[in-house]
């Protein structure tokens, strides 16, 4: 790291996020659990493959349309089980609230959590409370981490191969515009709403499909280009976007272009990036579409031996530019 100090932008889910991970904490935690870097890990118990994971919510502001830091701390968490090919069963809760923090709130708060929890079909098993002094936090943060059981039908290799598909279940960029929009009071007639939403229930339906899927992603902090960039770094394979088959909210597209801002690197907390093999990519289409939260879904690009290791976009024009990793911080707290 070239930084003696850790800055904003480390926590951004792009290039310096991966720095701060691969040059600090891997070293010092490197095992086999850990090192391929997951949504989360697969442990075996006594013959049982499980997964776990686990992350933390510090979203800002808490309360924005289409969810809360509930909301979030809850999907989140099953959205890493799922695309590991997880059923999530068992989450942990654990609150930092700062001093005066209103009871109301937090009664809210748990009020999606508790819907949420039961839309995912996950219990709540255990937690833990701690309360800091006024001024040492920011209101409330969520921690949650989750067990889930790996299905025997997702058959997911993780490698890729030339032709296949790149699948989303619909609209990028939903949350962090939203969150933006809040945040900067441009919310006057906005229709803006965040994604948010747990998506086990959606991907479960794509089990049938077995190694026809090769991975599955959830692009949240860094969107959608800092996570076809991981999936394609060391591969030896290059991914070509097509910019016309991006599907992006006019509201969503407005507000980047307002901003100076590119949707692809927005975050989303409902969304599934799915790399399947091209000979089924229209099947899996079609199962997502028959789900609330899969009907936008459609084929935004493909995988391919063109410029190894590295995302392009076709563009409008019919030219070519390269998508790299997010570098810096767009937003910070997103979730």
């Amino acid at each position: 790291m070239k930084d003696d100090k850790i800055l904003l932008s480390y926590g951004s889910g792009g290039r310096l996020s991966q720095q701060l991970i691969k040059e600090t904490f891997l070293p010092s935690l490197r095992n086999p659990f850990l090192e391929p870097l997951d949504d989360g890990a697969i442990v075996n118990i006594a013959g049982r493959k499980l997964v776990m994971s686990t992350d933390s919510y510090v979203v800002d502001p808490i309360f924005f349309p289409g969810g809360d830091i509930g909301t979030l701390a809850i999907s989140g968490t099953v959205n890493d089980l799922a695309v590991m090919g997880a059923i999530p069963r068992y989450l942990s809760l654990a609150f930092i609230i700062e001093e005066g923090f209103p009871a109301k709130d937090l009664k809210k708060i748990l009020q999606s959590i508790q819907k949420t929890s039961f839309e995912a079909g996950v219990s709540i098993v255990t937690g833990d409370t701690k309360v800091v002094q006024k001024g040492f936090a920011d209101k409330i943060f969520i921690n949650t981490s989750g067990v889930g059981e790996l299905s025997d039908k997702f058959k997911m290799t993780r490698k890729i191969s030339a032709g296949d598909k790149i699948i989303i279940n619909g609209t990028i960029g939903d949350h962090g515009t939203t969150i933006m929009a809040q945040r900067e009071g441009l919310t006057l007639h906005s229709t803006l709403r965040s994604d948010c939403a747990p998506l086990n229930r959606l991907i479960e339906k794509l089990g049938d499909f077995g190694d026809s899927i090769r991975l599955m992603r959830d692009p949240t902090r860094g969107g959608v280009a800092t996570v076809l960039n991981e999936i394609v770094e060391n591969s030896g394979h290059g991914i070509v976007v097509s910019e016309a088959s991006l599907p992006v909210r006019p509201e969503v597209r407005g507000l980047c272009e307002i901003l100076g801002l590119d949707p692809l690197y927005i975050a989303n907390e409902g969304k599934v990036l799915v790399v399947a093999e091209a000979a089924r990519a229209e099947e899996i289409i079609s199962i997502l579409r028959t789900d609330p939260l899969g009907q936008e879904a459609c084929i935004i690009g493909e995988v391919t031996d063109e410029h190894p290791d590295k995302v392009a976009m076709e563009t409008d024009f019919g030219s070519r530019r390269i998508i790299d990793m997010l570098t810096g911080e767009q937003l910070p707290r997103i979730c």
